[in-house]
């Protein structure tokens, strides 16, 4: 175990193959990542020595072993598309295991659409490798020249005489081999593919609907503890006293402490719950400084250091070459994560090593977390993660596993630890608030020449200017981590960074559209040179119907146009406002240029999913607050997005296939904010710079 900066976990090869038991292994060397390094920017995924593998079985299974993890999006079957192209294997051959620390290469987590477009080209890379391989093997079995061999379903066959053929598994024979090709096969081109492309149903498609499939919540081990933790009132409340005499008298309870960690554990989860109620605490109270309403100012006298994201040209010149100058601010409150499935695990401990099962995104920053806590070796602490009941950036960290391993090495038991509804909400890493500043300016000819933007405690993810423009500021100042000026946890919020500062840029470009009486679709293509960009926007812009108008045209529909991590999104919206202000979304039309699309149909259902938890993000969701008390503590009070409320959704994937596969999960969430308020200004002349989008009150 290292820490460079960076987490990395290696394994020495004898151990890994000593472990894993018999099969055909195809380990990718460092040589081999370090295009994929390249393409990150250097930022590492995989260690150099063990990163992706698979292992091809004697019965001819093949099992894929990925630190990613499942949390709805069906990256398992994806994933296994990409393998079963290069090995050419049936998909239904295909076994995967996810999110064990034990087994799988250490990868950085499930997040920032990154599972196929990061993980994905070293899993067709290590099953082109395999696939060859075998070839080899099959030759060295018929005594045959390689070349007159061909793989196929599972299989090595003999062109000529297509009845002479090996299986894969019959050429392993529960035997260890570790061969390298010094050649690396090249990759499929998109023209040959027979399995990326299409739509098959997931392989947990029937266990989810049917309710057989498992989480954490639903691990069951003999001899298991349910605990509960005791919580403060408010975040920043200290504990002064504590009698723990009541809840010690529970039937079948029992109460620990450790310094300021105080947990009971019961054989049932009721139990454990009353044992809780049980205990007597009395808390020092912080003093508010600061609550939802005023949350905008507080920001804005908080100091602090910025960076520049990006600069180009002289702001001071372009100043001079502006007829027009425009400025704005813009704002986004706290949201919660809001998963169905609250933070759960299970955690085993025992003499030197330890076993959690985790509902998290990051199930090797969990080892470490656990590790640390309960004082073992990062190598000793095995982490299994079951699917995921939705993450969405809040499961990146493993508090509940903490909890959980603790209170397991202090009962000598299996413990589960399950948060509430209530412990969810208050103890999640909220969406920072946020704020951007822009100060742009427009020539004669109506195209943008400066544009001077500087984000606040969004984080700098998407805050690079896509248009064309000459002279460009670009700031950032703090992350959306925790710290700084918030009252409570803040952390990444599916698209971190990005919904904010594309809300603040495609905002300001509708204002600027607006105010020179310029169509806002005619106005982006003017100072538009992006290719991919001017593609997406064409293409919404025809299956909405798209016809020019000068806003507010009281027609309700609104424009976004954005670049997440090099996939390109173009959203259309048609909202209607009635007498009492309420917004209702009608229609909403996207296009995306992901590059090669793996699976189309799952491609579609994120893009969905996206739009309707982005519907609510924008519309209803804010998290109120007196200082170090959050007032939403269940779903009665925080509203998400209701069936009723679901409009008319139409998706583009725009055809791309000589660019490698992009991000899919997060890119079309980070347009709802922007484009339904844009919608909202052409529907009423409201120009809504602050998050969720309300109409001024009469009168």
């Amino acid at each position: 175990m290292k820490h460079d900066g960076a987490l990395s976990f290696e394994i020495g090869r004898r151990t890994f193959l000593k472990a894993a038991g018999p099969g055909l292994f195809i380990l990718i060397p460092s040589s081999s990542l370090a295009a994929i390094d390249q393409a990150r920017g250097g930022q590492r995924s995989y260690p150099d020595d063990l990163n992706a593998y698979l292992r091809i079985g004697e019965n001819g299974r093949v099992t894929c072993y990925s630190g990613k993890v499942e949390m709805g999006q069906a990256n398992t079957t994806a994933l296994a598309q990409m393998l079963a192209e290069e090995l050419e294997v049936r998909l239904d051959a295909i076994d995967m295991v996810m999110g064990d620390t034990r087994l799988c290469p250490w990868d950085g987590g499930t997040n920032g659409s990154r599972s196929i477009k990061y993980f994905g080209p070293v899993l067709r890379a290590a099953g082109a490798e395999a696939r060859e391989i075998l070839v080899q093997l099959a030759a060295e079995r018929l005594r045959l020249p390689a070349s007159r061999l061909v793989p196929r379903d599972g299989f090595v066959v003999d062109r000529r005489s297509p009845s002479t053929r090996v299986a894969y598994g019959s050429l392993v024979k529960g035997r260890r081999i570790e061969r390298r090709l010094e050649k690396k096969p090249a990759l499929k081109a998109p023209s040959a593919f027979r399995v990326m492309g299409t739509s098959p149903v997931p392989s947990n498609a029937r266990d989810k609907v049917t309710g057989r499939a498992v989480f954490a919540g639903d691990v069951r081990l003999p001899g298991m503890l349910h605990g509960r933790v005791l919580r403060p009132p408010v975040h920043g409340a200290q504990l002064r006293s504590v009698d723990l005499a009541p809840a010690r008298k529970y039937p079948g309870a029992r109460v620990f402490q450790d310094d300021t960690f105080i947990a009971v554990v019961h054989p049932t989860r009721e139990g454990a719950a009353a044992a809780l109620d049980a205990i007597v605490a009395e808390w020092s109270m912080p003093v508010a400084t600061v609550n939802d309403a005023t949350v905008l100012e507080h920001l804005q006298a908080h100091r602090a250091e910025s960076r520049t994201v990006e600069e180009r040209g002289d702001l001071v010149h372009a100043e001079g070459l502006s007829t027009l100058i425009f400025e704005g601010t813009y704002f986004t409150p706290y949201i919660a994560h809001a998963p169905i499935e609250t933070h759960s695990a299970v955690a085993q401990v025992g003499a030197g090593e330890a076993t959690v099962w985790v509902s998290t995104q990051r199930p090797f920053g969990v080892q470490v977390e656990v590790a640390r806590a309960i004082g073992l070796p990062e190598e000793q602490v095995r982490v299994v993660t079951p699917l995921v009941g939705g993450g969405f950036g809040g499961k990146s960290a493993g508090p509940q596993a903490v909890e959980a391993a603790r209170l397991s090495k202090l009962a000598g038991a299996p413990v589960q630890v399950v948060w509430t509804r209530e412990e969810e909400f208050f103890l999640d890493t909220f969406r920072p608030a946020a704020y951007v500043t822009i100060r742009s300016g427009l020539n004669a000819d109506n195209r943008i020449v400066s544009w001077d933007f500087h984000t606040r405690f969004a984080g700098d993810r998407s805050s690079e200017m896509i248009y064309d423009v000459p002279h460009v500021r670009t700031r950032a100042t703090g992350s959306f981590g925790g710290g700084g000026p918030h009252p409570f946890g803040t952390g990444a919020w599916r698209g971190p960074g990005s919904n904010t500062n594309i809300f603040a840029r495609e905002s300001h470009i509708d204002l600027m559209a607006a105010r020179v009486g310029l169509d806002p679709v005619e106005f982006r293509l003017k100072n538009l040179a992006n290719p991919r960009l001017i593609r997406v926007l064409r293409e919404a812009a025809a299956r909405f119907r798209w016809t020019a108008s000068r806003s507010p045209s009281g027609r309700g529909q609104g424009v976004a146009l954005l670049d997440y991590l090099n996939t390109c999104v173009a959203a259309m919206a048609e909202v209607s406002v009635d007498a009492k202000g309420t917004i209702r979304v009608k229609r909403v039309v996207m296009a995306q240029d992901m590059g090669q699309v793996v699976n189309p149909a799952e491609a579609r259902f994120q893009m969905e999913g996206c739009i309707l938890m982005g519907i609510s993000s924008v519309l209803s969701e804010e998290i109120h607050f007196e200082g170090g008390d959050v007032k939403e503590r269940n779903f009665d009070a925080y509203e998400i997005t209701r069936f009723s409320q679901v409009p008319e959704i139409e998706t583009i994937l725009v055809n791309n296939p000589e660019l490698p596969p992009q991000g899919c999960g997060e890119p079309a969430i980070t347009a709802m904010a922007a484009v339904l308020a844009n919608a909202l200004f052409d529907a009423t002349g409201v120009r809504a710079s602050r998050l969720p989008l309300r109409l001024p009150a009469a009168g």
